[in-house]
C-alpha cells in the first residue's frame, strides 16, 4: 500500500465532529476544580469523587477522558495532572487560566458558533451585530473571565514599556475589559495615569481589578463606544489590545486615525493582535482566529502584519514595528 493510501483516515473528521466533548469535559473539570483537588501527586477516582460531590462512575469516566485528551496521566488507578495542567488549571498556580471557560463556553458564544454556522459563512460574518452590539452583556463575562487569559500578553507588553528611558505619563486603554493592560502599565510606570474606555458595566470590573492591583487611584473611566467617546488628547501611550480584529479595514483605520489625533508629541500606539502569516493558514492559533471573528462579528478578521501596517500608514503613522509576545500566541505592534 502506498504512503498516500496509508494516510487516508476518518480520524480528523471524527475528531472535528466530536470536538464538543473536549469543551464539555474541560468545562466540567474546571467547575469541579478537579485539577486543584488532584494536586501534583494525583488521586484515584474513588478518593476524589466524594470531595467533588460526584458519582464515582462519573468521576472515573471524566478523568479517563481527560487522560485521553492529554490533560492527565494515569498510573494504575491514580490520575495525575500533566505539568501544563498544573501550570494553567490548578487554581493555586499564578498562571491559572481556568476562569476563561466562563466566557469561551458561555451559552451566547456557543450559540453564535453552533446554531447555524452555514449562515455566517454564507453572509461573510455574523447575521446581526453579535458581539459588537452596543453594551453586549457578554463583555462583562469576558472582563470577569479573561483576565488570566490576557494577562501574559499584558505583562509582556509592560515588560517592553519598562525598558523605555521615558516612561509614559498619560495612558489610554481602549476596550479595557478586565483592565490587565492598563494595570500592568501602571505597575511599571509609577507616575502614569490611565484612562479606561469600555461599556459602563465592563468598567465596573476594570475598576474592581485596578483596586485589587493597588492602582485604582490612577485610573479614570470613560464609558461608551470607542468610536463615539471623546478620547481626549496628549497621550504618551494608547493601548489597543485585542480590539481591531472586531472590525473591517475601514473601522480599523477610523480607530487608528482617532488614536493618532489623541497622541501627544512622541506618543506611541500599542496594538496587540493575533497576526497570521500572509498565507493565512499559519501559525495555527492566529490563523484559526479568523473563524472566531467570522462567527461572532459582522466584519471582523485576523489581519496580517502587512494589512495592519497598511492601515497604520493610511491613518498617518510612519513607523510600524511588530514582535511576538511569548508565551501567548499574540503579537505586539508599536505605531509612531
Amino acid at each position: 500500500m502506498s504512503s498516500t493510501h496509508a494516510e487516508v483516515s476518518p480520524t480528523l473528521l471524527v475528531d472535528a465532529m466530536f470536538a464538543f466533548r473536549k469543551t464539555a469535559a474541560i468545562k466540567a473539570a474546571i467547575e469541579f476544580d478537579l485539577f486543584t483537588k488532584l494536586g501534583a501527586e494525583g488521586r484515584t477516582a474513588r478518593s476524589l469523587a466524594p470531595e467533588l460531590g460526584c458519582a464515582e462512575r462519573g468521576t472515573r469516566i471524566l478523568c479517563d477522558f481527560l487522560v485521553v485528551s492529554g490533560f492527565l496521566t494515569k498510573s494504575g488507578e491514580n490520575y495525575i495532572p500533566t505539568p501544563s495542567s498544573q501550570a494553567f488549571l490548578d487554581r493555586r498556580s499564578p498562571a491559572y487560566m481556568g476562569a476563561a471557560i466562563d466566557f469561551l463556553a458561555a451559552p451566547q458564544m456557543l450559540s453564535l458558533f453552533l446554531d447555524d454556522p452555514a449562515s455566517y459563512v454564507r453572509n461573510g460574518g455574523s447575521v446581526g451585530l453579535a458581539n459588537v452590539a452596543p453594551d453586549n452583556p457578554v463583555w462583562v463575562k469576558f472582563a470577569r473571565a479573561m483576565g488570566s487569559f490576557t494577562g501574559a500578553s499584558a505583562k509582556a507588553l509592560a515588560g517592553e514599556v519598562e525598558t523605555w528611558s521615558r516612561k509614559p505619563g498619560k495612558v489610554l486603554d481602549i476596550a479595557a475589559g478586565p483592565g490587565a493592560f492598563g494595570i500592568e502599565i501602571a505597575k511599571v510606570a509609577p507616575s502614569a495615569s490611565v484612562v479606561a474606555i469600555d461599556w459602563k458595566p465592563v468598567l465596573a470590573v476594570t475598576e474592581e481589578n485596578a483596586k485589587k492591583a493597588g492602582v485604582a487611584e490612577r485610573f479614570t473611566f470613560k464609558p461608551g463606544s470607542a468610536f463615539e467617546v471623546d478620547w481626549g488628547s496628549g497621550y504618551d501611550l494608547i493601548l489597543l489590545p485585542n480590539f481591531l480584529h472586531h472590525f473591517d479595514t475601514e473601522g480599523c483605520i477610523a480607530l487608528l486615525k482617532k488614536a493618532r489625533a489623541s497622541l501627544g508629541s512622541g506618543g506611541r500606539v500599542a496594538i496587540v493582535e493575533f497576526v497570521p502569516n500572509d498565507d493565512r493558514v499559519s501559525p495555527e492559533f492566529p490563523a484559526a482566529f479568523a473563524m472566531v471573528m467570522l462567527a461572532t462579528t459582522p466584519k471582523g478578521d485576523a489581519y496580517t502584519e502587512r494589512e495592519l501596517a497598511g492601515m497604520a500608514k493610511t491613518a498617518g503613522f510612519g513607523n510600524v514595528a511588530m514582535k511576538p509576545l511569548p508565551p501567548s500566541p499574540a503579537s505586539l505592534l508599536f505605531l509612531e
